[in-house]
């Protein structure tokens, strides 16, 4: 699925007057963090405790000036700089093969499956990163998929930054109007945090925070 088509996101445009709905993915549609729950599993118990450890100045500036998009980037560079693009897939394939049934929400996956009912245009807007949350926006049979974009060198492994800003706050609405044109009102939109909050200022139906079940 990759970048899901021509326009950088999305997989297909959604037809005239078609309505667009946007979910964010971790704690709206999924139970916690899909991302470092990845980068933990990828890793191991012994790698996963010792990138920790060296993640220790960049824990500790993010607890001074709370710029997440800066502690992540720390994150891929630590436990992701170098891998080949195509190991980086197959590994985000299989995790979501194992955690779908233990990560997603069921009654978010009923909204999101009735929006499809209703012939909405359905489109995942994240700060994960775009390549590990592919997989699940595929079963999920998404639309469109915005999130942090990493970036890779000329033998296509990561390089350990992003080329894009993390994908929170303004920058949530700035892809999606990207994306979309410049006067695009959302039909819904959903998310759980701070970072959803411009995102869902320009939906005619807000939900926040509403849905709560477990696997």
């Amino acid at each position: 699925m990759g970048d899901m088509g021509a326009t950088p996101g999305v997989r297909q445009p959604p037809a005239p007057g078609q309505a667009i709905v946007a979910f964010d993915f971790d704690g709206t549609l999924t139970v916690r963090d899909s991302f470092t729950t990845f980068l933990r599993k990828r890793a191991g118990r012994r790698g996963w405790a010792m990138g920790l450890v060296r993640l220790a100045p960049a824990t500790a500036a993010y607890a001074r000036d709370r710029d997440r998009g800066a502690i992540k980037a720390a994150a891929v560079k630590e436990f992701l700089k170098g891998v080949s693009r195509s190991e980086l897939e197959a590994d985000a394939e299989a995790y979501a093969a194992r955690a779908w049934r233990r990560l997603m929400r069921p009654d978010a996956l009923e909204v999101w499956n009735d929006w499809g009912q209703r012939g909405a245009h359905r489109v995942i807007v994240t700060a994960s990163p775009a390549l590990t949350v592919a997989p699940f926006a595929k079963r999920l049979g998404a639309d469109g998929l915005l999130g942090t974009d990493l970036t890779f060198d000329a033998d296509d492994r990561v390089t350990g930054a992003f080329e894009s800003p993390n994908c929170r706050g303004e920058e949530k609405v700035r892809r999606l109007r990207a994306a979309y044109g410049p006067d695009l009102r959302l039909a819904a939109a959903y998310g759980d945090t701070s970072g959803d909050t411009e995102m869902l200022a320009i939906a005619d139906e807000v939900g926040f925070r509403v849905f709560r079940e477990r696997p």
